[in-house]
């Protein structure tokens, strides 16, 4: 059935202006049938959604699957440089390249709240199908449910993805050895603390903006120009910080960055000191980590800096040998700091 074929069903369009979500848009009858032909369907239409099927049916290129998932329940749902709806594609498609796949499908689940209104509910759905076209992943299934008034918090997005990594690549949390060195693909902190910013109400002379952006162009330039990188990782909850001691972990090595080396926007460093965050510990969701042999990882920092995602790429550090597994800093004044993992979490639904 087409979908001008399936939008004759309904006597009315959906009132995306003034609408609000309602249990009957759950409940598996025409309104949830109008909800998904008028809403989703336009929005994210491809050949596979296009069928409605309750799943999707699609050929992979030759190589090893990977998949993903992530569910999202930032507040607010709307941001500087994202919301919601961009954020939930970005999130699984990165954490699918970080394998140094290329990312190939999406599926999108929503858990909506009884009187989310119709118009903000459209407003993450496009910014969604935006985010995926310009990522080059389409959507191809999904779910929508909804829940009473109160037993939720308008608009929770879980995304699954799929991709396909060569064969002969391997990369993990495991694979890095004392010698390394540690890379990042741009300054950090950026999404966390837009978020903390407008939950604060504060007012900076400079809109700090979320990073939120797919890295898997970055991420094929990088595997193919230096395939002997041992890992990537994105640092989203928890930053930095958390990511290093999570890997030194999984190798059994230790970590010794230098503050004086790691990105920071004048503005984040400021409001971080403002708030009492601190940075190396905030989330991000459009940088990279990178683990790779120290003779490459000069020309990997030149490959990253003429891609447009990884402009501020820098050496930040490298890795040692350590039974304890110790994450250390050396400050700008010259003394040395342990990077543990924090107590509990600094900004909460962060993303």
């Amino acid at each position: 059935m087409s979908r001008e074929q399936s939008h004759r069903r309904f006597n009315h369009d959906l009132d995306l202006d003034n609408g609000r979500v309602e249990m009957i848009h759950g409940s598996g009858g025409k309104a949830m049938a109008q909800l998904i032909d008028q809403l989703f369907i336009r929005a994210f239409s491809n050949e596979w959604l296009d069928a409605q099927n309750d799943q999707a049916c699609f050929e992979l290129p030759p190589g090893r699957v990977v998949m993903a998932t992530d569910s999202h329940v930032i507040s607010p749902l709307f941001f500087p440089g994202g919301d919601i709806g961009c954020l939930s594609v970005h999130g699984t498609i990165n954490d699918v390249a970080m394998s140094g796949a290329t990312p190939c499908y999406l599926a999108a689940g929503f858990i909506l709240e009884e009187g989310f209104p119709l118009a903000d509910l459209a407003r993450i759905v496009e910014s969604m199908a935006a985010a995926a076209k310009s990522a080059g992943v389409p959507i191809v299934t999904g779910d929508t449910k909804v829940v009473e008034k109160g037993k939720g918090d308008g608009c929770f997005i879980t995304t699954t993805g799929v991709g396909v990594v060569a064969p002969e690549l391997e990369l993990g949390g495991d694979r890095v050895k004392p010698g390394d060195k540690v890379l990042v693909s741009g300054t950090l902190g950026d999404h966390g603390v837009a978020i903390m910013s407008l939950r604060e109400n504060l007012t900076f002379a400079t809109t700090i903006e979320s990073d939120s952006q797919a890295l898997h162009g970055l991420v094929a330039e990088m595997v193919e120009a230096v395939p002997e990188l041992h890992c990537l990782r994105d640092p989203t909850r928890g930053g930095l910080a958390t990511t290093l001691n999570e890997i030194a972990q999984q190798s059994a090595v230790g970590v010794q960055i230098y503050e004086a080396a790691i990105p920071l926007k004048p503005q984040v460093s400021a409001a971080c000191e403002f708030l009492g965050l601190d940075p190396l510990y905030v989330a991000n969701e459009g940088k990279l980590v990178a683990f790779c042999p120290a003779e490459r990882a000069e020309q990997l920092l030149a490959v990253m800096r003429a891609h447009p995602q990884g402009a501020d790429a820098a050496i930040i550090g490298e890795v040692v040998a350590d039974d304890h597994c110790f994450v250390q800093m050396e400050t700008a004044f010259g003394g040395n700091r342990m990077v543990d993992y924090i107590n509990g979490e600094q900004l909460p639904r962060i993303c």
